[in-house]
């Protein structure tokens, strides 16, 4: 039976003091949760956070890397710099990586490939805009996100992989898909990832949802059937309210 995966994505929100001081308290605060816990800070913060968490169940990621071990890329960071700083997961294909700096699927994949080449669990984005759901693109774009994105990968390597289905439409605008088209659209990956690599791997992969996940929402929709976690937003900036998230099998 899949476990629940929650994850924090905190994006470019707190500094590496205020991120240590609250990565200490949900740590404290999640020991007892019965769901696997992940949060992803910023890259300055990775450092202090995982200080902060060590000796707990709680994941530390990057929110994104770069496809080379090293050399003349500026401003970028690799697996390589992530691992010896003891961070081993990191989140791909973020929408907000693809509509503001212009991350395809092909240059996604790229880095997927070279992530499990180093070892590296990866959290991997996809989801429809607004204007593809409207114009019933969405098995399209889900379909074309995952054929590529997973291109090259492995049966054995999807146990590094979880999948993150995220609408576009609905990451930070406080609108939510729906529990049942939610469902709907994470049957259908898990039908994708089915034809790709076998009815086993299928069962066994995560699908996490993302899209203004909150604790008045969470609980309808982990109760579907193929809705395995949450990748959560501006929700995961508190322990008010990333708590109750975390507990939402309880």
């Amino acid at each position: 039976m899949r476990k629940l995966y929650i994850a924090g994505n905190w994006k470019m929100n707190l500094v590496p003091s205020e991120a240590a001081e609250y990565a200490a308290s949900l740590a404290k605060a999640a020991k007892d949760a019965d769901v696997k816990v992940m949060i992803a800070p910023t890259f300055v913060c990775l450092p202090a956070v995982v200080e902060a968490v060590k000796g707990s169940s709680v994941i530390v990621a990057a929110q994104n890397v770069n496809d080379h071990e090293s050399g003349a890329y500026t401003g970028e960071v690799s697996c390589k710099m992530l691992k010896d700083i003891g961070v081993n997961t990191v989140i791909l294909g973020h929408s907000e990586r693809r509509q503001y700096y212009g991350e395809t699927d092909e240059f996604i994949n790229k880095k997927v490939l070279f992530a499990l080449e180093n070892g590296m669990d990866i959290d991997l984005c996809v989801g429809e805009t607004l204007e593809e759901r409207e114009g019933g693109k969405l098995e399209e774009v889900l379909t074309r996100q995952i054929e590529v994105g997973l291109c090259g990968v492995s049966e054995d390597q999807m146990s590094k992989i979880t999948i993150a289905y995220e609408p576009v439409w609905a990451i930070g605008t406080g609108k939510t898909a729906t529990p049942e088209d939610a469902n709907n659209a994470h049957a259908f990956i898990r039908s994708l990832i089915e034809r790709k690599f076998g009815s086993t791997v299928a069962e066994n992969t995560i699908i996490q949802y993302g899209g203004s996940v909150k604790p008045s929402n969470v609980k309808d929709l982990m109760s579907r059937e193929h809705i395995d976690g949450a990748l959560v937003g501006g929700a995961s900036l508190t322990l008010e309210q990333f708590l109750p998230i975390i507990n939402c099998n309880k």
